[in-house]
């Protein structure tokens, strides 16, 4: 049985992966990965039904990352439950590579949809999920999304959407960092009351510690957390979190960790990784 002891030393795996495989690229959405592992560890260690042997079984749950540029974290994921060899991770985002810099459909088995192009995710996800429900089929999506992504009106058609069709097949996860490319979120494109907005068009809605592994567990388990509604977990996370530098700091959303930064940021997560 997997614990929360377990789910946090996969996220801390996880942190020490996207910065080995970003600094070996030169890659950079460091702070965009780190915010969001404690999510996928829990969802892959505890949550998502899937079978590695079988990457296409019919009944598994599909999992979009809609934020495709922080895919090596995904990549990570994928490689500690048996999707892909742990020994391609070295490759990412160099010449020849299957692992790009952003999730692509058909490159490794466990990637459902090709993402990076913000606002896509939800409305794939919201389609796969009306598939399901008119072949009568148990899976259930669920979509990482980014808040910055929410500034696309293409995501509010699909909220719209899947709230009408009542769609509680359906799982959107914000990862409410307060952060996007060049800013603030509040200074660049407010989303508040952003709970209450997503209540609006239908949804049930919760809101969640992103890093507490635990209620991030406890929340999942619910869904859905209303029949006949769609699922929102508002999940406040902080950019960058597990590496004291990078986070809240705009500057690692597309810096490299490199040289002596790039030890210093190992350094951390494997001093704390000794306190678990």
């Amino acid at each position: 049985m997997i614990s929360v002891t377990d789910t946090v030393q996969l996220a801390q795996k996880i942190r020490k992966d996207v910065l080995m495989m970003t600094h070996l690229s030169g890659g950079s959405h460091v702070a965009s990965a780190l915010s969001m592992t404690d999510l996928l560890a829990v969802l892959y260690g505890r949550v998502l039904r899937f079978n590695p042997a079988q990457p296409d079984w019919s009944e598994r749950d599909r999992f979009i990352l809609s934020k495709g540029h922080a895919v090596a974290a995904l990549y990570s994921a994928l490689a500690s439950v048996g999707f892909v060899a742990k020994d391609i991770l070295k490759t990412y985002g160099q010449n020849g590579s299957t692992l790009g810099g952003h999730a692509t459909y058909g490159s490794v088995p466990g990637i459902e949809f090709s993402s990076g192009s913000l606002g896509h995710g939800l409305p794939v996800g919201a389609g796969m999920a009306y598939a399901g429900r008119l072949a009568q089929k148990q899976y259930r999506i669920f979509v990482l999304m980014s808040d910055g992504e929410c500034d696309e009106g293409s995501n509010w058609e699909a909220i719209l959407f899947a709230g009408h069709h009542q769609l509680d097949n359906l799982v959107a996860i914000i990862d409410y960092n307060k952060m996007q490319a060049l800013g603030m979120v509040g200074d660049i494109l407010d989303l508040e009351p952003f709970a209450e907005k997503w209540r609006s068009f239908g949804w049930q809605v919760i809101e969640v510690d992103g890093h507490n592994h635990e209620s991030i567990f406890q929340v999942c388990a619910k869904v859905p957390l209303q029949r006949g509604r769609p699922s929102c977990i508002i999940a406040h996370t902080v950019k960058g979190k597990g590496v004291s530098f990078m986070e809240n700091n705009v500057l690692w959303h597309y810096r490299s960790p490199q040289g002596e930064v790039f030890e210093r940021a190992m350094q951390e997560l494997e001093s704390l990784e000794h306190m678990l």
